[in-house]
């Protein structure tokens, strides 16, 4: 844990320093000690304007969207006992990505994409009970294959709103927004993430130990006391309202939440009290890591969702490549 923070902490200040406009580490410090100490140092005004208004939102945007997709994946892969499970499956990322596409399609402000967005995330999960509802099948597998027809319903909502939207004028603007970025960052937006992200991460912590028994399957967990049903619903309630909130200021950004819980897994083991936590700061460091790339290797701006599937997918290649037998039978 403490090794996983000052690498969140290096790599925060890291990604202060970097950029078109370098600032020294030095400086970074003095700008962030300067706004909670009586410091009579001067400060250099344009550092501070790049520092405190243009990298530090991205940076705590990054630490929040990364941190949940990855600790929502991990909850996601316990309770379905399935390691190929990812936030992505229950269908809320499809949704929220139909209500951000369809607000910059009429162009409504990012105050209605984002609320959109937020809006058909949850708009999705509420589809996902209803088709679920039902009987038949086991509970498990309707979530799942529910998931996989809501994200199939949404996705081709949205593939119909790129096809209509003006190919000189909005289409870009979609295409860019479904890619994934941060590169919009301001405190308003971290301010709408940190509510629905550490709402439902404070739930997922909450629950870690009954994730740990739910773990081991339905039998094991009701014998102890647990009611799985209900304790699978509040779980996917609490992801859905992480991935919700991530896309709906960050759009698509996907691979993030089914590498991370493998690499925290191998990392501190499949104790779910110790590896929740894990996954969130590593989940953080991984995207400021991959944002700070975007915004230095190029003249552009590289949409995030290119770059964590650039990695994420040969790295999980690997991942069951090499560890096959141990990566879940240790879990």
């Amino acid at each position: 844990m403490a090794g996983t923070a000052l690498l969140l902490l290096a790599l925060a200040v890291l990604a202060l320093t970097v950029g078109r406009y370098h600032v020294p580490f030095w400086h970074v410090v003095q700008i962030l000690a300067s706004r909670v100490l009586p410091l009579d140092t001067p400060m250099n005004s344009s550092e501070e304007t790049v520092v405190l208004l243009v990298r530090l939102p991205r940076v705590l945007l990054a630490l929040l969207v990364g941190g949940g997709l990855a600790i929502g994946g991990a909850a996601l892969q316990a309770i379905f006992r399935n390691p190929l499970v990812s936030p992505e499956i229950i269908g809320v990322s499809a949704g929220a990505s139909f209500g951000g596409a369809l607000a910059l399609l009429f162009g409504l402000g990012s105050l209605v994409l984002v609320s959109g967005s937020f809006a058909f995330g949850l708009a999705a999960l509420g589809l996902l009970f209803l088709i679920t509802s039902g009987r038949g099948g086991t509970p498990m597998l309707m979530i799942v294959l529910g998931g996989v027809v809501v994200g199939s319903f949404f996705s081709a909502l949205v593939a119909l709103i790129t096809y209509i939207a003006d190919p000189f004028t909005t289409l870009p603007a979609i295409v860019f927004w479904l890619l994934g970025s941060v590169a919009t960052a301001n405190y308003a937006k971290v301010l709408i993430a940190v509510i629905p992200i550490l709402a439902g991460t404070g739930v997922l912590l909450a629950l870690r130990w009954r994730i740990n028994v739910l773990s081991l399957g339905d039998e094991d967990a009701a014998a102890l006391g647990l009611r799985p049903r209900t304790l699978r619903v509040v779980v996917l309630i609490a992801v859905a309202l992480i991935v919700a909130g991530a896309v709906a200021v960050s759009g698509v950004i996907s691979w993030v939440g089914l590498v991370i819980p493998h690499l925290a897994r191998m990392w501190v083991g499949p104790d779910h009290r110790v590896l929740l936590p894990v996954c969130f700061a590593l989940g953080g460091c991984y995207l400021i890591a991959v944002d700070t790339v975007a915004r230095t290797a190029t003249a552009g701006e590289i949409p995030l969702g290119v770059l964590t599937a650039l990695i994420g997918a040969p790295v999980f290649f690997l991942l069951l490549r090499h560890n096959r037998d141990r990566i879940w039978d240790s879990a």
